[in-house]
Formats: C-alpha cells, sequence, structure tokens
C-alpha cells in the first residue's frame, strides 16, 4: 500500500515535537516553572525535627542535660561531680519553626520576579517554535523546488534527445551537416549532467529536512509537486506594528525587563527592617523509649542591617543588568524593525520576479517552438536551435526558482512579523 505524501503540516509537528531545540525550550520554561513555585514556597512558614543522639562527660553538658532532662538531684551539687561528672547520655526530639512575617516586601518582589521570568522562558519557547517552523518551512520547500528541478531537466533531457532524432534525420537527408550531429549529441550529455546534479540536489534537501524535523531515519518520498502561490500583502506600517505586538521574543524580553525591575526593588528591600517570629519544642530523655523533661521558647526577632556594605554592591549589580537589558530591549526593537523591513522588499520583489519569470517562460517556450520549425525548414543553424533550447531550459529553471523564493519569502515575513505559526505555515504548500 503506497504511504501518503509527508505534508509540511506533518513535517512541522514532528519537528516541533521531538526537534533539540524545542526539547531545550521545553526544559527551560519547566526549570523556570520550578523557579516560580520555589519562590512562592518563601512565604510559608518553615518547620523542622531534629533527633539529636549525644553523650559526653563535659561538666557544663552534664550539668544542662540533667537539667532538660528533670533528673538533677542535690548529689548532683557536690563539688566532686559538678567538676568530674560520670558521663552522661541524651536523646533529643526537637521541633523548631520560623516565619518571616515582614521582610520590606523583599520576597514578594522575588516572586514577582520569578513569575516574569517563567512568562519569558514561555516567550522564548514560542520564539523557538517559531525557529522551527520557518526552518522546516524552508527545507520542505527546498525538497520540493530540488523535486520540481529534476521534474525540469527530465524534460529537457527528453527535449535533447528528441532534438538529436531530428539533427539526424536532417543529416541522413542531407541537410545538415555531421557538426549538427555532435553538437546535438553534446547537448544531451549537459542535460545528463543536469539530471544527475539535481538528483544529488534532492539528496542534499532531504538531508536538510530530516535535520530540521529531527528525524534522521525519515525516508525521502515524492512529495505533492511544488505550486504557485498568490499570498496577501500589507503595508509595512501596519506590518511593524504587528512585529511589536506578537514578535514572542520582544515579549520575552519586556517580561525579562520587568523582571530585572524586581529585582532592584528586591535588592532595595535588603535596606528594610526584617520581622520574623520562631519557636522551638524540645524532649531531652536518657533513653530513646524513656520519659524526661521538654521546654519551649517561642519569641519575635526584629532586625535591620546597619552597616549593608554588601547589599550596596548587590543592588549595583542589579541595576547594572536592569540598564543592561533597557539596552538590549530597545537594540531588538530596532533589529525588529529592520527584519519586517527587509521582510516587506524581498516579499515585494519576490512578487514581481515571479511575474517576470512566468513571461519570460512562455516567451523562451514559443522562441524554442518557432526556432524548431525553423531549423526544420534549413532557416536557422544548429546554434541558433541550441541557444533557444538554453534559453527555454533556463527560463523554467528561473520560473521554478522564483516559485520557491516567493514562498519563502512569504516565510521570512510571517517570521519577522512573529506570525509563523503552524496554521499560517500551511498557505506555504
Amino acid at each position: 500500500m503506497a504511504q501518503d505524501p509527508l505534508t509540511l503540516r506533518q513535517a512541522i509537528d514532528a519537528a516541533l515535537r521531538q526537534s533539540p531545540q524545542a526539547a531545550i525550550a521545553r526544559a527551560d520554561l519547566s526549570d523556570a516553572k520550578a523557579a516560580a513555585a520555589m519562590a512562592r514556597t518563601q512565604l510559608l512558614p518553615q518547620l523542622n525535627f531534629t533527633e539529636d543522639i549525644s553523650r559526653s562527660n563535659d561538666p557544663v553538658y552534664a550539668f544542662g542535660t540533667r537539667l532538660r532532662q528533670r533528673q538533677f538531684t542535690q548529689a548532683d551539687f557536690a563539688l566532686n561531680a559538678l567538676n568530674f561528672p560520670q558521663p552522661i547520655g541524651n536523646f533529643s526530639s526537637r521541633f523548631s519553626g520560623s516565619w518571616m512575617g515582614f521582610d520590606s516586601f523583599k520576597t514578594q518582589r522575588e516572586i514577582r520576579r520569578a513569575n516574569l521570568f517563567k512568562e519569558s522562558s514561555s516567550s522564548s519557547a514560542k520564539t523557538v517554535d517559531q525557529q522551527i517552523v520557518f526552518h522546516v518551512a524552508g527545507a520542505y520547500q527546498s525538497v520540493l523546488y530540488a523535486q520540481r528541478e529534476i521534474s525540469v531537466t527530465q524534460h529537457e533531457q527528453e527535449t535533447a534527445a528528441a532534438l538529436l532524432a531530428s539533427v539526424e534525420d536532417h543529416v541522413k537527408a542531407g541537410l545538415a551537416v555531421e557538426s549538427d550531429r555532435m553538437s546535438a549529441q553534446v547537448n544531451v550529455a549537459a542535460r545528463k549532467e543536469e539530471l544527475i546534479a539535481a538528483q544529488g540536489d534532492l539528496e542534499l534537501a532531504w538531508a536538510d529536512l530530516r535535520e530540521a524535523m529531527g528525524a534522521p531515519e525519515l525516508k525521502a518520498s515524492a512529495l505533492k509537486p511544488i505550486e504557485t502561490h498568490t499570498f496577501p500583502q500589507l503595508p509595512l506600517e501596519e506590518e511593524i506594528a504587528t512585529a511589536a505586538k506578537t514578535r514572542p521574543d520582544l515579549t520575552a524580553m519586556r517580561q525579562a525587563q520587568s523582571a530585572h525591575a524586581s529585582a532592584v526593588g528586591a535588592a532595595r528591600s535588603e535596606f528594610g527592617p526584617r520581622v520574623s517570629a520562631y519557636g522551638n519544642w524540645e524532649e531531652d530523655r536518657r533513653s530513646f523509649a524513656g520519659s524526661g523533661g521538654n521546654n519551649w521558647v517561642a519569641g519575635i526577632q526584629i532586625s535591620v542591617d546597619i552597616l549593608p556594605l554588601g547589599k550596596r554592591g548587590q543592588l549595583a549589580r542589579e541595576n547594572a543588568a536592569k540598564q543592561k537589558i533597557d539596552a538590549q530591549l530597545l537594540a531588538l526593537r530596532l533589529h525588529v524593525r529592520t527584519e519586517v523591513n527587509q521582510a516587506h522588499i524581498h516579499r515585494r520583489t519576490a512578487e514581481l520576479s515571479l511575474e517576470t519569470a512566468h513571461a519570460a517562460m512562455d516567451q523562451s517556450a514559443e522562441s524554442l517552438r518557432v526556432l524548431k520549425n525553423r531549423y526544420s525548414a534549413g532557416l536557422a543553424t544548429i546554434t541558433d536551435l541550441l541557444r533557444a533550447e538554453d534559453a527555454e531550459r533556463q527560463s523554467q529553471s528561473s520560473y521554478w526558482h522564483a516559485v520557491y523564493s516567493n514562498a519563502m519569502a512569504y516565510a521570512e515575513l510571517l517570521h519577522a512579523t512573529g506570525t509563523l505559526t503552524p496554521d499560517a505555515a500551511e498557505e506555504l504548500q
């Protein structure tokens, strides 16, 4: 049973699933999501449990341990017992907790920073997806063009063979000389060389498509032949405005800029006061399952760094990072505008070139037909006929290259405006 030809949408979907670049982008997004989740845990209280087993004859340790175990007796006040206590063991179970009630809004700003970086990673992943779509679309179109080139060269090979047969008939009839036959034979050989080169170009195009899809085992097959398309074209300023709104790399940069602004705010919060609550409950006993004494402590702590030299350095670093991202965003906006402008020009130029190439192909085909008739009537030389045949071949190749260039110019424009989705790419097929 024959397999259906690979469609552009199938190639794009496969690339988005298995491309290494897509996997890297997904891993970066997962990392950013985990960082955002970790940042939110700073608002929660911290609770720890500790089981401590110890033994010592240190006088201070022995005295304090007996007190905590509630095992202190009158005999323990003897000077000899105080100075030279017997080793004592202690099993201590401890629950301790703390909660940062107020840190001058540092935690809230760090949470906002982490969330913004998560959103920036998501936008960056969309940028990678569009780059993958653009690469796959280009590789797929290259395969279509290479297939069409083989069709053109096969047709020209058949034309050259028919021309050779016609020349041989003329030579036999005494209407042409032997050099005409040799020229026609050279023409046939040249067409064979072109077919071999076209077949090699097709293999290279398939290799590029396999790489773009992340599918090294993909088998080559005959795709639906390349066709001529008419694509819509909008005013330049409208395309620039679309890019400013929809380009995922611009969105990612703006989100990163906001994240750095939150980081600056968090660094400033380090200079403010911090209020935290803490508590501790502990049980001490001589054996693991035995009884003993327990105690607890709770309190509130207020702290202010009165010599924040290191924090000033951190604030300076965050401000520098913010200034850098501001400059990068400005540079990216200028670059996006230039990219859209170039893509707009390429799109318009490709469309005009396609119209010109189509007219040239029709003219060269008619010229070849006329010269064939003239050669048959003895009114044209073999050189004129071969020159016309070569012009017709080049015009066909130029036309299909113009079709390919027109499709890729439209894909370039979609990519530049940030609208090259898998659905939009289907217009190219």
